[in-house]
């Protein structure tokens, strides 16, 4: 008696999905990497005008922040391809076996979106505001007694401190005038 031929292809094996399964962490390093390639672009290729400059020019923080990210990119990916891993979450109050929230973070995707699109033309007081309520109620909180004061405040405080304290200039809206 002859056994059965069958026409099919061998299936694919598994080590490679298992490999890159095992150095996930290789995608955080890629990210690392693409971002301090830009952030390097950026600085180097940023215009400064020859009466800006000093001892530490506005190019210099960019120029640290792209190297510091370029360097940690290498030195992960080398731990990672030498066998490294990362721990896994020992936090008593997270449950690995939940799905994520996803609700919870297309909430916050969207209040971030809203407040970057209302930041010009309602000025960072009131997209600040609309930002720190909705993300209390992204994240949970219910009290529309206190929440809207409580981000208004905060929104003003950022505002203030930035703008008078630090001289970081954010655009005012429709308060300008009254802030």
């Amino acid at each position: 008696m002859t056994t059965p031929t069958t026409d099919r292809p061998p299936a694919p094996a598994p080590a490679r999905r298992s490999w890159l399964r095992d150095h996930s962490e290789l995608g955080v390093c890629a990210l690392l990497l693409a971002l301090g390639v830009l952030v390097l672009t950026d600085a180097l290729t940023m215009d400064v005008d020859i009466a800006q400059r000093g001892p530490v020019g506005p190019k210099t923080v960019p120029i640290v922040v792209g190297a510091g990210l370029l360097l940690i990119a290498a030195l992960l990916a080398v731990d990672v391809l030498r066998g490294g891993r990362g721990q896994a979450e020992t936090g008593e109050d997270i449950d690995l076996s939940e799905p994520a929230d996803g609700r919870t973070v297309l909430l916050l995707t969207g209040v971030f979106l809203g407040a970057a699109v209302l930041i010009e033309p309602l000025g960072f007081p009131v997209a600040g505001a609309l930002l720190f309520w909705g993300a209390a109620f992204a994240l949970g909180s219910r009290r529309l007694d206190r929440d809207p004061i409580i981000a208004a405040v905060l929104s003003l405080v950022t505002y203030a401190v930035f703008n008078n304290l630090l001289g970081v200039p954010l655009p005012g809206g429709p308060l300008m005038g009254v802030l």
